[in-house]
C-alpha cells in the first residue's frame, strides 16, 4: 500500500528564462509609479465616469463599445473600494482620497504587460527563431505609445492583450492539431480561441476585425482538412462540429453573458434611461418602475393614458395638447385649421393624459369588469384636460404641408365636420386578437376617414407652438417606422365620469407590476441596438488625427499636463519602431509576391516548411494590420492616434520576423548575415535609445526645460507642450 513512499515524487518543469524575465520587465515598466500622476488624464474623464455608475449600480448607455471593458475597469475600482463618489468633470482635476488610482489602471496595465510576453510566443508559434520572439518581445516592451496607453484607465491595452490571446490560442491549436487532435490541450485552446475573441470583441468593437480575421484563417484550414483523404466523414464532420461550437457559439453565448451580468449590475435607475423604451425603463428600479407599479396592464374603454412616441428623436416626448389653437395664418400665409394645437411635449406633464373612449357610448369611465381594446378596435381619443377629440383632416401641417394637421376639435359651427376616429393597430402583436397593453404594445393610429397615421415629424413648432414637436397625419405611409408608433407609459382606469373629478384624477400619480415581462433578450436587443445607432455630436478636436498621419507618426496626442511644472504625459510612438514596421510590412508584401510569381514558375526559392511559415507570418501580422487600420478610412467619426495601436501591434510581431527571414534566405553568405546581424543590434540599440529619449514624456515623471522639450519636437507637427512665462 505504501509502495510509492519507496521512490520519491518528482515535479520537472521547464523555464523559459527569457520570457519570465521578459514579463517582469514588462511588468516593471507598466507598473512602476502607477499612481502618477493622480490625475485625471486624458480619456479617464469619459471612462470614470461609467465607473462610477458601475459602482454605484445606475444604468447607463455607452455608444462607443460593448460592456466587457467598462466592466474590467469597474472591477479594478471594485478590488480597491471605490464608492464611485468622484466629480468626473475635467482632464486634470486631482483624485480625492477616495479614489483608488492604482487599482483603477490596473488591470490595464497588467494587459499591457502581458502583451510582451505574448508577442514572444506568437513568434515562436509562427515557428520562427527565439531570437525573432525575442526581438519581439523587446519592441513590444520598448514602444512608448503602448507604454503610456497602458499605465492609464483606458481600454486599448486590454483590447491588444485579447486579440494577442485569441491569436496565440489558435496558433497554438493549429500546431497541436498534427500531433494530438481532440486532446485536452487542443480543446483548450481552440476554446480559449473563442473565448478571448469574444472578450475582444466585448472590450470594444474594433476587437471585431481581428475575431474576423481568425475565423478566415480556421475557414481555410478546415477547408484543407475537407480535403484530407485520410480522414473519415466522421472524423472531418467532428472537426467541423468542435470549430463551429467553439468559433462560433461560445463567442456568442459569452458575448451575451457580457450584457447578461451588464443588466444584472446596473439595476437602478439612471441619466440614459429616457433613450430606452417605456418597457425598459419599467425593468429599473426607480424611475418609470416607481411610476409605473400598480398601474392595469390591459388598456380599456375609459382608461386614463399617457402616449409616448417610440423613436425618442430628436428627444423623447410624449402626446400632448393644451387650450391654445393654431394660428389663423402662418407665417408664409398659408391658413389653418385655428384648431387646438396638438404636440409632442419632451417633458411630463397634466397636459400629456389622454381618455380612451368608446364611440358608442358617452362615458369616460372603466366599466366593471374593464373591457379591454383590441388590435383593430376603432377608439376616440380625449384630451384629459380639454376634453376635445383627437381630430385630423384635408388641412396642411403646420410644418409639414405634404402632410395632415392633427389638431383637437373646436366646433367653430362651419363646413368642417369632426373626424376623430382612430383605428388601434398593435404592430407588436402575436395574434390579430391581441389586446392593448400597458408599455409593452406597440401602436399606430390610423385615422379611419382618411388613412392618414398619427406621427411625430421631429420638427419643432415656432414660438407660438412653444417650440414643441410638431405632430402630423402621414396620408402617403411608405411603411413602419418607429415616428409612428407609440406606447402606453402611464394608465390607470377612469373612475368619475365628471370634469372636475376626473382633473383631480389626473393631477394625483399613478399607482399589477409588468416589469417581469421584459426578457432579457428583449432588453438585450434593444440595448445593443441603441449602442449601434446612438450617435452623439461629432467635433473637431484638437488632437483628432486621420488615418495616413498615423503611419509615419505626423501626429501626438497630449494626456496631461502638470499644473504647475513643465512635466507632461503624450501618446507618442517609437518613432524608429514606427518607420522600421512599415517597411518590414511593405518588404513582407512584396517578398510574398516575388516568391509567388516564382512559384508559378516552379522556382522555389525558399524550403517548403519556410514558404508555410512566413505565408502564416504573413497572414497573421499583415492581415491583422490591415484588418485593423483601413476600416478607419471607411468610418465617419473622431479618430485619435490610439485607434492605431491595434494594427501597429501586428506591425511590430512582423518586424523581427522579416529581419529573421532577410538573414536567413537572403543574406547569401557568412560575411553578409555577420554584418546584417551586426546592423540589427545597431538598430535595435537605436530603438532603445529612442525609448529612453521619450520617456520622460511616456511616464510625465521629469519636469523638462525648454530646450529638452524643444528638443522632443523631431517632427513640426507634433505637438510638445511648452509654458509661456
Amino acid at each position: 500500500m505504501l509502495i510509492f513512499l519507496k521512490c520519491p515524487v518528482v515535479v520537472t518543469a521547464e523555464i523559459n528564462v527569457n520570457l519570465v524575465a521578459l514579463t517582469v520587465m514588462a511588468l516593471l515598466s507598466r507598473l512602476w509609479k502607477l499612481s502618477y500622476p493622480r490625475a485625471v488624464v486624458f480619456d479617464e474623464v469619459y471612462y470614470g465616469q461609467f465607473v462610477s455608475l458601475y459602482m454605484k449600480q445606475v444604468f447607463f448607455v455607452d455608444g462607443s463599445g460593448p460592456p466587457l471593458g467598462h466592466m474590467l475597469l469597474a472591477f479594478g475600482g471594485y478590488l480597491g473600494g471605490f464608492d464611485g463618489n468622484f466629480l468626473w468633470n475635467r482632464i486634470g482635476a486631482e483624485y480625492s482620497n477616495n479614489v483608488p488610482v492604482w487599482s483603477l489602471r490596473l488591470l490595464p496595465a497588467l494587459a499591457g504587460a502581458l502583451c510582451v510576453p505574448l508577442a514572444y510566443q506568437i513568434v515562436l508559434e509562427l515557428n520562427f527563431s527565439h531570437y525573432a520572439a525575442f526581438g519581439a518581445a523587446l519592441l513590444i516592451l520598448m514602444e512608448n505609445s503602448l507604454i503610456t496607453q497602458s499605465r492609464l484607465m483606458l481600454l486599448e491595452s486590454l483590447l491588444i492583450f485579447f486579440n494577442l490571446l485569441a491569436v496565440l490560442s489558435y496558433l497554438k491549436f493549429s500546431n497541436s492539431q498534427k500531433n494530438s487532435s481532440f486532446s485536452v490541450s487542443w480543446w483548450f485552446w481552440l476554446i480559449l480561441t473563442g473565448v478571448s475573441s469574444s472578450c475582444a470583441v466585448g472590450v470594444k468593437y474594433m476587437g471585431l476585425f481581428t475575431y474576423i480575421l481568425i475565423l478566415t484563417i480556421a475557414s481555410v484550414h478546415a477547408w484543407h482538412l475537407i480535403g484530407d483523404q485520410a480522414l473519415s466523414n466522421a472524423c472531418v464532420f467532428c472537426h467541423l462540429l468542435a470549430r463551429g461550437v467553439a468559433l462560433l457559439i461560445i463567442p456568442v453565448f459569452m458575448y451575451l453573458s457580457f450584457f447578461y451580468i451588464h443588466l444584472i449590475v446596473l439595476y437602478r435607475s439612471g441619466p440614459h434611461d429616457q433613450i430606452m423604451s417605456s418597457a425598459f425603463q419599467a425593468s429599473l428600479e426607480g424611475g418609470l418602475a416607481r411610476i409605473t407599479q400598480g398601474q392595469p396592464l390591459e388598456v380599456a374603454y375609459g382608461s386614463q393614458i399617457t402616449l409616448r412616441n417610440v423613436l425618442g428623436k430628436p428627444m423623447p416626448c410624449w402626446l400632448h395638447s393644451h387650450k391654445n389653437t393654431y394660428p389663423i395664418r402662418y407665417e408664409n400665409g398659408r391658413g389653418s385649421s385655428h384648431q387646438q394645437q396638438v404636440t409632442c411635449y419632451p417633458f411630463k406633464d397634466v397636459n400629456n393624459w389622454w381618455i380612451v373612449k368608446d364611440p358608442g357610448k358617452h362615458q369616460l369611465v372603466v366599466n366593471n369588469p374593464p373591457r379591454p381594446v383590441r388590435h383593430g378596435d376603432i377608439v376616440q381619443l380625449v384630451h384629459g384636460i380639454t376634453t376635445r377629440f383627437l381630430n385630423t383632416h384635408d388641412v396642411a401641417a403646420p410644418l409639414s404641408p405634404h402632410s395632415q394637421e392633427i389638431s383637437c376639435y373646436i366646433d367653430y359651427n362651419i363646413s368642417m365636420p369632426a373626424q376623430n376616429l382612430w383605428r388601434v393597430d398593435i404592430v407588436n402583436r402575436e395574434s390579430d386578437s391581441a389586446i392593448w397593453k400597458t408599455i409593452l404594445s406597440e401602436v399606430q393610429f390610423v385615422h379611419v376617414n382618411t388613412s392618414a397615421v398619427l406621427k411625430l415629424s421631429g420638427a419643432s413648432l415656432p414660438d407660438w407652438g412653444y417650440r414643441q414637436l410638431e405632430i402630423i397625419g402621414e396620408k402617403l405611409s411608405r411603411g413602419y417606422h418607429q415616428s409612428m408608433v407609440w406606447n402606453v407609459e402611464e394608465h390607470r382606469y377612469g373612475k368619475s365620469q365628471e370634469q372636475r373629478e376626473r382633473e383631480l384624477e389626473l393631477h394625483s400619480p399613478t399607482q399589477i407590476d409588468i416589469s417581469k415581462n421584459l426578457s432579457f433578450m428583449a432588453r438585450f436587443t434593444e440595448l445593443q441596438w441603441k449602442m449601434l445607432t446612438l450617435r452623439s455630436e461629432e467635433t473637431e478636436h484638437k488632437y483628432s488625427s486621420s488615418p495616413l498621419e498615423w503611419l509615419m507618426l505626423e501626429t501626438n496626442v497630449a494626456y496631461w499636463l502638470h499644473p504647475r511644472t513643465s512635466a507632461q504625459i503624450h501618446l507618442l510612438g517609437n518613432a524608429l519602431t514606427w518607420s522600421s514596421a512599415n517597411i518590414a510590412t511593405l518588404a513582407c508584401v512584396l517578398l510574398f509576391f516575388w516568391y509567388l510569381l516564382r512559384r508559378r514558375r516552379n522556382v522555389c526559392d525558399i524550403p517548403e516548411d519556410s514558404w508555410s511559415s512566413w505565408v502564416l507570418a504573413g497572414t497573421v501580422c499583415c492581415g491583422g494590420w490591415a484588418v485593423n487600420y483601413l476600416p478607419f478610412f471607411m468610418m465617419e467619426k473622431t479618430l485619435f492616434l490610439y485607434h492605431y495601436l491595434p494594427a501597429l501591434t501586428f506591425q511590430i510581431i512582423l518586424l523581427p520576423i522579416v529581419l529573421q527571414h532577410v538573414s536567413e534566405h537572403l543574406c547569401r553568405s557568412q560575411l553578409q548575415k555577420n554584418m546584417f546581424n551586426s546592423l540589427i543590434i545597431v538598430w535595435f540599440s537605436s530603438v532603445y535609445l529612442v525609448y529612453h529619449t521619450f520617456s520622460p514624456i511616456t511616464y510625465g515623471d521629469q519636469s523638462l526645460s525648454t530646450n529638452e522639450l524643444k528638443a522632443l519636437r523631431w517632427k513640426s507637427s507634433w505637438d510638445i507642450l511648452i509654458r509661456k512665462h
